[in-house]
């Protein structure tokens, strides 16, 4: 059977080639330091936001002028079809421009979402088993994907309508001068206090913002465990039960949307619109009636005032919008930030594994705060050796294998293969010669090739169904109606206990390990079956170390060794015989 090629250029497990590198010190500096790819896309933004400003602004200003020509003695009615010309031409570009701005702002939201996912996605698969274990399915895809939505958003209509509404309010400031130097007070007075009042309304929404993300969060978690658990909910019969905690979580996620709703309802600067569109009217009338400024200049001018209208009211929504995407970025960048102890050491050893293997003086907890699940475990095992590992439940059998391929690292001693340290081998390369096959299998909602061939992609049709055959799965693959192109459910729930271990017993063959673990492999195969797997076991172990987690005496016997675990440590070893004789531990497991 032909092995996956071995080489120091592999991709690592955990990360992609990097082609950028962001700045993960806040979700500022991170939107930031992702925007700098994309300057040109926001140059697009910034100069159709500005053209859609001016030429908005160009409308007042041509009404005003054909008010003084109407206003003249005689009228120059002459001068309308110019004005109204004018209108028409200049709002045609500002529709293309402002086309320009929206397509650009959904095209960097498209952008951002995109990078991010990746970003993300690659994160989540650097992280340890240990962060996996902690940290609750349904929150985690509440921000991989509503989360990283909410970024999307932030841009599109987020920020797009930000950076529109700032050049309406700069347009006043700039094009009131033109009339009388004084009437830039107002709307500077109106950018003054719009700026402390927004302040004001973000420094007020923000952590509310935060709590509605995290009340969905935990509204998903809620949700995942309950399908994911469905099959106990309704054996236990506790629908009613589920059902009143999702709706206690759901009420939850409502009274902090209604409390974001109330801050945006209390919004001021629709207050400040109204008094300032009032003052500035009054300040031009004062002008016209001292004969400043024409009735044609106070038309204009109002009609700049009332640009003011659509930053005020945009900004109810667009501020929330960037509200939420910031409060959604930091939640994934604390995610993507959670410390992992699990390093792929990419310069680490890569070669061809003997499957020598040691532990020396190998403790193991899963976390700070929890106590042992091994301790002080010594032994060592020649390459090419079987053995048996036995013991009650909660020995720490499973966790002690789960060593050798760094699922978890040691907190304390060494395991050695081939007498180097796991932790200084390459992450791939350990893990693509080390196969464990767990008591829970898990497959994916693929076709049957496709879940035999994942840990060899590039495997031959032949040696998926040598591995296929040598798995004894063959058989009862070639019943399905495809065949090995059969699409099984998700997890595998179309097929039976024995089905599943087959096709992970295949799937293990087939990347041909230096180092096989069996976790109680075969305890949903029946008696028949089961012969014939032995023997495919037995002619598997030859030549690579195997161990063998299980109760069964048929596996144990034929071991080279067997190890006894009690309460996480190693209590006796050696042969089946000579364990009978000398160990009660081992006499025990037997006599229940």
């Amino acid at each position: 059977m032909t092995s996956p090629p071995l080489s120091s250029e592999l991709p690592a497990e955990f990360t992609l080639p990097e082609q950028y590198k962001t700045n993960r010190k806040g979700p500022v500096r991170w939107i930031l330091s992702r925007f700098t790819r994309f300057w040109y896309v926001g140059v697009l933004v910034l100069v159709g936001a500005f053209g859609n400003a001016y030429l908005a602004a160009v409308v007042p200003m041509e009404i005003g002028k054909a008010f003084n020509a109407i206003l003249e003695s005689p009228p120059r009615s002459d001068l309308l079809l110019g004005f109204v010309l004018t209108i028409v031409w200049t709002q045609l570009l500002r529709g293309v421009l402002q086309f320009g701005r929206n397509f650009s702002a959904e095209w960097l939201g498209q952008l951002f979402e995109r990078d991010i996912r990746d970003e993300l996605y690659v994160s989540l698969l650097g992280k340890s088993m240990t962060f996996h274990n902690l940290q609750p399915v349904g929150d985690t895809m509440a921000r991989a994907t509503n989360d990283v939505r909410e970024i999307n958003f932030m841009f599109s209509p987020g920020i797009n309508l930000v950076v529109g509404s700032a050049n309406f309010i700069l347009m006043p400031i700039l094009l009131a001068p033109n009339y009388h130097p004084s009437l830039v007070i107002t709307p500077m007075i109106f950018l003054v206090l719009y700026i402390l009042l927004v302040w004001q309304y973000l420094h007020e929404l923000n952590p509310v913002s935060d709590r509605v993300r995290k009340a969905f969060g935990r509204l998903n978690t809620r949700l995942a465990e309950a399908l994911d658990g469905i099959e106990t909910v309704k054996g236990m019969a506790q629908e009613d039960n589920e059902i009143q905690r999702f709706e206690d979580n759901a009420a939850e996620f409502r009274n902090q949307s209604v409390r974001q709703g109330d801050i945006e309802a209390r919004y001021l600067p629709l207050l400040l619109l109204g008094v300032v569109t009032a003052a500035g009217l009054m300040h031009a009338l004062l002008l016209f009636k001292d004969g400043v400024i024409t009735a044609g200049d106070v038309v204009a001018y109002f009609g700049l005032l009332q640009l003011f209208g659509f930053p005020t009211f945009a900004s109810i929504f667009a501020y929330s919008q960037v509200s939420l995407g910031l409060a959604g970025a930091r939640r994934i960048l604390d995610l993507i930030n959670k410390e992992t102890n699990l390093d792929q050491n990419i310069s680490g050893t890569v070669k061809q594994m003997r499957g020598d293997v040691s532990f020396e003086n190998v403790s193991f907890s899963y976390g700070d705060d929890h106590e042992h699940a091994i301790s002080r475990v010594n032994f060592s095992i020649k390459a090419g050796q079987t053995v048996a590992i036995v013991g009650q439940t909660g020995t720490g059998k499973t966790s002690l294998v789960k060593l050798l391929n760094r699922t978890y690292d040691a907190t304390e001693g060494r395991v050695l293969v081939d007498g180097i340290d796991v932790r200084d081998w390459q992450l791939a390369s350990l893990r693509q010669q080390v196969s464990i096959i767990e008591q829970d299998i898990f497959l994916f909602s693929r076709a049957i090739r496709e879940n035999i061939a994942f840990g060899f992609p590039e495997a031959s049709e032949e040696a998926i169904v040598a591995a296929a055959q040598a798995a004894q799965a063959h058989e009862f693959i070639l019943e399905f109606k495809d065949g090995y192109d059969t699409v099984i459910g998700e997890r595998g729930v179309t097929l039976s206990g024995g089905q599943r271990q087959r096709l992970a017993l295949a799937r293990a063959f087939l990347t041909d390990p230096r180092i096989l673990v069996l976790d109680d492999s075969t305890s949903a195969i029946d008696s028949a079956t089961e012969d014939k797997i032995q023997r495919a076991i037995y002619a598997a172990a030859k030549g690579r170390t195997t161990f063998i987690i299980t109760h069964r005496l048929s596996q144990i016997r034929w071991a080279d060794l067997i190890i006894v675990m009690g309460k996480g440590a190693v209590v006796a070893t050696g042969t089946h015989d000579e364990l009978l004789a000398s160990s009660e531990a081992y006499r025990r497991i037997f006599s229940e």
